[in-house]
């Protein structure tokens, strides 16, 4: 049972509410968040500790609150998140080696619990339609957030390996989406035009945000030792979702399908990177069999709830607005000043 638990990442929004549902469990007797930046956003009764994983000074924590249970949701997805490509590899990918030699050392440390991706498989022609946990990718991921992403996950292998008596869970999850939660997927979807890449219709995969948290919530409460795919039951097709979302899709050619997104992210408008391009060209999907039964969890929505929960809090299907064609405009505008250059 976990008792005192340190939740990492816990100034952005999944981490925040992470630790805020912690809080609220009367089996937990503390609860401590740790993030470089002060959260802006409610940890409910979390201690907020700044520090930085990527420092030795993380052990400290460790030892003097004699935390038994690590919840690491500090691996960014989003260089923009970071300040940069550099300073977000340097996080999540130092930052978690020196959490996990934290982890290894304290003796008083438990348990832990690792937020992963699907990215972890990779995305590309010929993939099978669903990926199992213990399939290897077909076309490993090569950069970005999902390259870090595997890289986390052998560090968490290696500790396994030299502390037989931790309990690892690794929660692989399909894109986060919801009515609050605001990842790169749902900046993408409320583009008033959607740049998809012609001749592909991608198959798409989502979890609710409330299901994800509540994954993590009995991962840390319970013990469920190994990996875990997390994702909403069924698929959307690329532009299944689109039509659903009453967007506007602008397929471009594949040669300048890397011009687009270069813009899309220069503007601000939403991550459009190399990565998130191969998924959105040749989708993922991946099984849940272990999920719901050796986990004991079936998720509340399915993938096509999930976004159209998204899709209502958000009021995406109504009338496009004057603001939204107008950001239409300038979208378009910027994509094709980009194609001239």
């Amino acid at each position: 049972m976990a008792r005192v638990v340190l939740v990492t990442g816990v100034s952005r929004y999944l981490g925040g509410r992470m630790a805020r549902i912690l809080t609220d469990d009367p089996a937990i007797e503390r609860v401590i968040g740790v993030d470089v930046v002060a959260p802006t956003g409610d940890i409910g009764g979390a201690d907020f500790v700044r520090a930085d994983i990527r420092n030795p000074i993380i052990g400290k924590v460790l030892a003097t609150a004699e935390v038994d249970t690590v919840v690491h949701m500090g691996v960014i997805a989003t260089p923009r998140q970071a300040g940069g490509r550099t300073p977000m590899k340097e996080i999540n990918v130092i930052g978690t080696m020196q959490l996990l030699a934290a982890c290894q050392k304290a003796a008083s440390v438990t348990k832990l619990v690792v937020k992963s991706s699907t990215s972890v498989y990779g995305a590309g022609p010929g993939d099978p339609a669903l990926f199992t946990e213990d399939m290897e990718p077909r076309h490993p991921p090569t950069g970005g957030w999902a390259k870090d992403s595997v890289e986390v996950e052998s560090y968490v292998r290696g500790l396994a390996r030299r502390r037989p008596d931790l309990t690892v869970s690794t929660l692989r999850f399909a894109n986060f989406l919801g009515p609050t939660a605001n990842t790169p997927m749902a900046q993408y979807f409320s583009l008033p035009v959607i740049p998809t890449v012609w001749g592909y219709d991608a198959r798409l995969q989502f979890v609710h945000e409330d299901d994800g948290l509540e994954v993590i919530r009995r991962a840390t409460v319970e013990a469920h030792p190994g990996i875990y795919n997390v994702a909403g039951e069924g698929v959307l097709s690329l532009s299944q979702a689109i039509r659903r979302a009453g967007r506007v899709e602008v397929p471009i050619w594949s040669p300048l399908v890397g011009v687009a997104g270069r813009w899309v992210r220069r503007g601000g408008f939403a991550d459009f990177s190399p990565e998130q391009i191969r998924l959105l060209t040749h989708g993922r999907a991946v099984d849940i069999t272990r999920l719901t039964t050796r986990f004991g969890f079936t998720p509340r929505f399915t993938t096509e709830q999930a976004f159209d929960d998204f899709v209502h809090a958000r009021r995406l299907n109504n009338v496009l607005s004057p603001d939204l064609v107008s950001g239409a405009e300038t979208v378009a505008g910027r994509i094709l000043s980009g194609w001239s250059a």
